[in-house]
Order: structure tokens, then C-alpha cells, then sequence
């Protein structure tokens, strides 16, 4: 069994999509892990509702090093195969991306590498989006590496961004393709579709 774990600090809607899709069977293998440093994330809760082992690990009164150890002995003690960030938003030391090179994804709002980086995240992206007048944004999905946004993108998935749109507007839309796009790239990497050192980034579609 393909073994997937999701760090989350939020509500959860990105692993609800990939755990709708193991569901399906879309993606051929399971969620063995929900982590989470917000002990009020609703993303746990969407894990045990779906019989996934779910954990609070606390980052505050510890270095971020000792807290991605805690992390990372988690991982090891469940064998797990692929790492998905999904709305977590703690950033990494070389530690963890160098030790899950290859192994760990995440989903942006936005078409990297434009809108990516330290504090862009959330609304903020979408704001920057259309203050810029752009004419399409959407979602991206790249390995992890230390520099934040930055690592190698796997694939794409566009919309239009329209004259009358708002921030809330275009973050719902492009939170819809979100719910579309991570779910595939999981799956693409559960069926072993995915080499890292051949893989040139895709615009997914329905």
C-alpha cells in the first residue's frame, strides 16, 4: 500500500480532496498520516472522521530542528511514502526538504513562479494577483525544497482571472482546480508515473 502523509494547519479542504480520492479509489494507496502544529486544526479532524491516525505536534518551546525531527520520527515510524503539504505553514530548515528530497509536494495558489515566496500565501496572493492585472492565475503543485515556492513544478492547473473578480472571488476558483489538481499529482505519484529527474512540469486539465 502507497502510504501518503498530509501537513496541514488549517480547516483541511486540500487533504479532504486527496482523502475523497483514496476514497474513490482515484489514487491507489491511503492517507497513514495527518500532521498538524494547530491543535484546533480542523484538518484532524477531517483525518479521524475518515479513519486516518492524526497528530498534534507542537512546534512552540522547541527549535524548528528539534520539531521537524519530531516530525520526521513520525514519518519514518509509519514507512511513509510521499509527504503532501496542504496548507502548512511552517517553513522549513535544510533539514527536512533535504532529508524528503524528491518525496515531500505542495500545493500554491498561484501560477509559479510568479506570487511565490515568503508571506505569500493565503489571500495575499490572491490581492497580488489581481492588483498586478493579470488575465489568469490559478494553482501549482512542486517538490519541496529549502527556498520557499521554489522547488521543481510538477504541474499546473489554470483559470481566468475576470474583470469584476475580488480576492475571495478568484480564491474560490482557484481553490476549486486545488481540489482537482493535488489530488491527480498524488495519484500520478502513487501509480509511479513520476521521476523527478525527467519530469517537466504540466497544465493539468479536467
Amino acid at each position: 500500500m502507497y502510504n501518503i502523509a498530509v501537513l496541514a494547519s488549517g480547516s483541511g479542504t486540500d487533504l479532504q480532496s486527496i482523502l475523497d480520492a483514496c476514497d474513490t479509489g482515484q489514487i491507489p494507496g491511503k492517507i497513514a498520516l495527518i500532521i498538524s502544529n494547530n491543535l484546533d486544526a480542523f484538518a484532524l479532524e477531517r483525518g479521524k472522521k475518515h479513519g486516518a491516525e492524526a497528530l498534534f505536534i507542537d512546534h512552540r518551546g522547541k527549535t524548528r530542528e528539534e520539531h521537524e525531527h519530531e516530525i520526521s520520527d513520525a514519518l519514518e515510524a509509519r514507512k511513509i511514502d510521499l509527504i503532501v503539504l496542504a496548507g502548512y505553514l511552517r517553513i522549513f530548515t535544510n533539514y527536512f526538504p533535504d532529508k524528503y528530497k524528491n518525496k515531500m509536494i505542495n500545493i500554491h495558489p498561484a501560477l509559479l513562479p510568479k506570487y511565490g515566496g515568503k508571506g505569500m500565501h493565503g489571500m495575499i496572493v490572491h490581492e497580488a494577483v489581481i492588483s498586478a492585472g493579470e488575465k489568469e492565475s490559478g494553482c501549482t503543485v512542486h517538490f519541496v525544497t529549502e527556498d520557499v515556492d521554489e522547488g521543481p513544478i510538477i504541474a499546473w492547473y489554470k483559470v481566468p482571472v475576470l474583470p469584476d473578480d475580488t480576492a475571495e472571488i478568484l480564491q474560490a476558483r482557484v481553490l476549486e482546480k486545488e481540489h482537482v489538481l493535488l489530488p491527480l499529482v498524488v495519484q500520478w505519484f502513487a501509480e509511479g508515473k513520476i521521476n523527478p529527474a525527467t519530469w517537466q512540469p504540466v497544465v493539468a486539465s479536467e
